[in-house]
């Protein structure tokens, strides 16, 4: 199914055609409501048929309350659910037992027990030792994300780092054009168009002349960007692909978990990553949200196996036929060393058992000595982020955070406004990007870390996706991060208490949005 859209291309209105849910996506979606609707009607009749059925209903009510009081989650994930087992009997519990889980379903888990056994084999021990002489605290970051992430860190390797979409763009086409081994691009959304295209026409004539090609796209990311059997399309170009987390019209948690990793790998030798995805409003071909500020990195040397393994863990979990030896794709050329980074993933239970990336922040903001400057595109966060980022500013630390000032989804950029005042008030300053939508996600403190990623500051990110990251120490390419910032800052809009002025019913929108964002 296609539809028409009028957008901004070179300040100039044109009609582009693009793709628009197909039918296997109508279906599942279909299939999925009326699964959930069949399983509450069967209960309710069951309720009202058998005699003390109901005394059962209400026991389970009372005993899936108990069991998510109990459980090792967030208590800001708790809420809602309470809220629907004890107010919506029968509704409310059966939403829980086919919604609630966040973890991987058990063929998936058997599959990443064996894909996560192949990792990158090094020894951290002569780059700790040298940050322990620098940074104690420093180390005590490396060895924690090492742990959390099963990665490593790395000194064998260059960074680059772009601001806009559309220099990573041009840089990661050149590099393409170079392969000779294997090319893996692993991305949440991947849209014809300009960018795709250029790339596209690379991986077929590249594929033809023997060259090991390799594509993961979001499944659900892609729904209204490619057809629904895009892979098979690739596939006629020798190109192997594989949707992520393949939408099949099961009452579950395939709605949830993800991949909005952006990873290209060529030879082992590049690695690209950032918040920029495949389509044209990242390198502002087209405009639909004003001006769209991006960012990537450049990775080049050792560091890169790291994002090798990840693609290889993706690319296995989708593809039951996949049975790589990863150490044949670990390879890297010696690079020049100024400082050392850990390139990382983050996702969903039983691969990590911990958010990382939240802890990488929540590291940041608890130990940083001057300043903390965040981008994001949105800001809908738990309560412990929320302190520690108050804790940060009420104990003399400059945190600097800024968001869209024109919005993709209204909905998400009222959950975003309503936690200004609240960190304004501690301190934090808010600015809003005024030309446009902010795509980047960035977190940069005192001039020595930063992370450049995936990852926003939302529940989506920290908490359900599967996401990726680069940890940098010391690198010279910070210089370059921290320019961005404030030159973004710039084009900003500082906001201030007041300046937010809602209505009553404004006020509870955001409220009950505020209640489930969550779930969201």
């Amino acid at each position: 199914m296609k539809k028409k859209i009028i957008v901004n291309e070179y300040n100039k209105k044109v009609e582009r055609e693009i793709n628009y849910i197909p039918f296997r996506y109508i279906v599942a979606i279909f299939l999925v409501v009326l699964e959930t609707l069949a399983v509450i009607a069967v209960m309710s009749f069951l309720t009202i048929c058998i005699p003390y059925f109901y005394f059962a209903v209400v026991a389970t009510q009372f005993g899936v309350a108990i069991a998510i009081i109990n459980r090792n989650d967030n208590p800001d994930y708790k809420l809602p659910w309470l809220f629907f087992v004890m107010l919506i009997p029968i509704v409310g519990f059966m939403l829980y037992f086919m919604f609630y889980s966040r973890k991987l379903n058990k063929k998936q888990i058997k599959r990443l027990e064996r894909l996560t056994k192949q990792r990158v084999q090094k020894d951290d021990t002569a780059e700790l030792t040298e940050i322990q002489s620098e940074n104690e605290i420093i180390k005590s970051q490396a060895i924690m994300l090492n742990t959390l992430s099963d990665s490593h860190i790395y000194g064998n390797t260059e960074i680059r780092y772009y601001p806009l979409g559309e220099e990573l763009f041009v840089a990661m086409v050149e590099d393409l054009k170079r392969a000779d081994k294997f090319i893996f691009m692993e991305y949440f959304i991947i849209e014809g168009g300009l960018f795709w295209n250029t790339i596209l026409e690379i991986l077929k004539e590249k594929a033809a002349n023997g060259v090991e090609v390799r594509v993961v796209y979001d499944d659900i990311g892609c729904m209204m960007t490619l057809p629904g059997n895009y892979h098979k399309q690739l596939k006629k170009f020798g190109i192997k692909a594989v949707p992520f987390s393949r939408l099949r019209g099961q009452a579950n948690n395939e709605f949830n978990n993800r991949s909005h990793r952006k990873i290209t790998v060529i030879d082992g030798k590049v690695g690209f990553t950032g918040g920029v995805n495949i389509a044209d409003e990242y390198i502002n071909r087209i405009e639909r949200f004003g001006h769209w500020k991006d960012v990537g990195l450049r990775l080049q040397g050792e560091a890169v196996n790291e994002l090798t393994r990840l693609f290889l863990i993706d690319y296995g979990l989708n593809d039951k036929k996949a049975d790589d030896n990863f150490a044949d794709y670990y390879e890297y050329e010696q690079c020049e060393q100024d400082g050392y980074c850990i390139p990382f993933g983050d996702g969903p239970k039983p691969m990590y058992e911990r958010q990382v990336a939240k802890s990488v922040i929540m590291n940041m903001l608890n130990q940083s000595k001057r300043y903390v400057y965040i981008t994001t595109p949105y800001l809908i966060i738990d309560s412990e982020l929320i302190e520690a980022l108050e804790h940060a500013a009420i104990r003399g630390i400059d945190v600097r955070i800024i968001t869209p000032h024109i919005p993709d989804k209204k909905l998400v950029f009222r959950m975003t406004c309503s936690h200004y005042n609240r960190l304004m008030r501690a301190g934090v300053k808010i600015y809003e990007y005024e030309s446009g939508f902010v795509h980047a996600k960035v977190y940069l403190s005192d001039d020595e870390t930063a992370m450049v990623g995936t990852v926003n500051m939302d529940y989506r990110s920290l908490v359900h996706h599967f996401e990726n990251g680069v940890w940098i120490y010391k690198y010279k390419v910070i210089e370059d991060i921290k320019r961005d910032f404030l030159d973004t800052q710039e084009k900003s809009i500082k906001f201030e208490l007041g300046m937010l002025k809602e209505n009553a019913f404004q006020r509870f929108v955001r409220a009950m949005v505020k209640v489930f964002s969550p779930l969201l």
